[in-house]
């Protein structure tokens, strides 16, 4: 029998050593068992004390077999075979000896924990290494589909959290007004080439309220300044503000953004900045920083801080009014697309009398012209298109036709404030501004011998229409349409001749330009034309520049 055991035990060892990789003669169990002959000479011993012997070391060999078989048969053995060629390791607490389980559960517990570390590497990492990981997966930023380029970092991330907390109350209102103007402002868009998305310029601005004013006077849903206006043939007087109108004013935004657009090469964030800022304010950055990445020259300190996050503020609102329910924006009352019908006013008409012909009412006709400062439509501009309700053309132009010319409009007197001075009286006032002292104090609540310095006084004012500055004239024959010009803001020291060296243009062209002649000293803060541009195909084309 002992002779079937050392030989069952001599194949065993071999098969172990064979299963991990190692020659018989290396195999730590044939180390172990290497005083033990197994000639057959050995095995056939009668000698009592040789067959103690023999029984000890089969006993060993059945102990270390019984506790290899468990190990073998449940996972590989790498973790015994360092063991085992590490004699001088410190050996494990037997508390902390991990279980042996099955290769089914080890597999139930391992999906119930975190991903193994050796899974765990670095981008840099997997680049340096170049191993093809097919099961990677990046993180999916999912920006929404737009036609002007989308980023995400910190600084957008920002105003999406603020948007989303101390600010979406604003946020909300901004949404709710946008259905209103949005179609309408897209259709303008798309018709002068330009990005539709550009309409969330309009949204940072003024939120879609045609009346915002902000503190530097800039008024509408685009935000002109008067002179800006003015060179995008906006009217601006007593009688309109075509800054407030949201499809003239939306027609030159467009065109103010093309030329922008043009002149920083392409590049959707300079143009939204110049816009805030003024393209003078830009090109002066680029070349003090000497880049054209707006994030590079966001970091610097010349751009005010306004200017630095219009940016961010305006990628951020895209994103958001684009995918609104995404960001916690679910309960929004929006507000119904506006629709009107045009009509031709030939001549000054009372906005009453035109709410009484379409079947409407003043202050609606009022909410369709933002642009009118008053009660009628304005003077000296033929051909004023005012905007009705829907479906009332007709029955306007039938009964508007009916109307004597003398009766359309009816002259009102217009009132003004007026900080009277320390010598001044009440009778002073009066005469100058063409009333009697006693109408004066009646209309201020007075009595005719009120002490009235340091007062404001309601005053009346006169009427008139400066038909210099006030009004629509057609267009010079020499105009180009699609033309456009590209300012400088003059500054202390410049001169005619450093201007055209500056800008590679002839002082002649300057001078022409402009209206300036060469031997008066240009005066600082005035802004002049350095470039002109023409439109072709799509693409701005720069003028002659001698």
């Amino acid at each position: 029998m002992g002779f079937f055991i050392a030989r069952y035990m001599k194949n065993m060892i071999s098969v172990q050593a064979l299963s991990i990789g190692l020659p018989n003669s290396e195999s730590p169990f044939c180390k172990g068992f290497r005083a033990i002959d197994f000639h057959d000479s050995f095995l056939y011993t009668s000698s009592p004390m040789k067959k103690t012997s023999l029984m000890t070391y089969v006993g060993i060999a059945l102990t270390a077999l019984l506790y290899a078989l468990p190990v073998a048969a449940t996972e590989p053995i790498q973790p015994l075979l360092a063991e085992l060629t590490r004699p001088n390791a410190p050996q494990q607490e037997p508390s902390l000896v991990p279980a042996l389980v099955s290769a089914n559960d080890r597999i139930v517990t391992e999906s119930r924990g975190s991903v193994p570390v050796t899974a765990l590497f670095s981008l840099e990492e997997l680049r340096e290494s170049g191993d093809d990981e097919s099961d990677l997966i990046l993180p999916d930023v999912d920006l929404p589909i737009s036609d002007i380029p989308l980023t995400l970092n910190s600084k957008v991330e920002y105003f999406l959290y603020y948007f989303q907390t101390s600010g979406k109350p604003s946020f909300s209102r901004w949404l709710s007004h946008s259905s209103r103007y949005i179609p309408m402002m897209k259709e303008i868009l798309k018709r002068e080439g330009m990005p539709e998305d550009l309409v969330y310029v309009a949204m940072i601005e003024s939120g879609f309220q045609m009346h915002a004013r902000s503190w530097a006077s800039a008024v509408g849903p685009w935000q002109f300044m008067s002179g800006t206006g003015r060179r995008y043939s906006l009217r601006i007087d007593q009688w309109i503000d075509e800054r407030k109108d949201p499809v003239k004013a939306t027609t030159a935004a467009a065109l103010y953004l093309k030329e922008l657009y043009g002149l920083f090469k392409g590049d959707w964030y300079l143009a939204a900045a110049g816009y805030n800022a003024g393209e003078n304010k830009i090109l002066r950055a680029i070349s003090m920083y000497n880049t054209s990445d707006f994030w590079e020259i966001s970091r610097g300190s010349y751009l005010k801080r306004e200017t630095k996050e219009y940016v961010p503020k305006l990628l951020a609102a895209a994103i958001i009014a684009k995918d609104p329910g995404r960001y916690g924006f679910t309960d929004i009352a929006y507000l119904t697309p506006i629709e009107y019908d045009t009509v031709t006013i030939p001549l000054r008409t009372n906005l009453d009398l035109a709410a009484k012909l379409s079947g409407t009412t003043y202050e609606s006709i009022k909410e369709l012209n933002p642009d009118l400062r008053h009660w009628c439509t304005p003077p000296n501009y033929p051909d004023y298109q005012l905007k009705i309700p829907k479906g009332s053309k007709q029955q306007f132009e039938t009964e508007y036709a009916k109307i004597p010319a003398d009766q359309l409009f009816t002259e009102r007197v217009l009132y003004s404030r007026y900080k009277v001075r320390k010598k001044d009286s009440l009778k002073s006032v009066a005469r100058r501004f063409g009333i009697t002292p006693a109408a004066l104090a009646e209309l201020n609540g007075l009595s005719t011998k009120s002490r009235v310095a340091g007062l404001s006084l309601l005053v009346p004012v006169k009427q008139t229409v400066d038909f210099t500055n006030e009004g629509r004239t057609s267009r010079s024959a020499n105009t180009t349409k699609g033309s456009y010009a590209k300012y400088y803001t003059i500054k202390s020291g410049d001169t005619l001749s450093s201007l055209s060296k500056r800008f590679k243009v002839s002082t002649r062209l300057l001078s022409t330009w402009n209206n300036l002649k060469s031997k008066v000293a240009l005066k600082p803060g005035r802004r002049i034309i350095i470039a002109k541009f023409t439109e072709k195909n799509g693409a701005m084309t720069a003028t002659a520049k001698s």
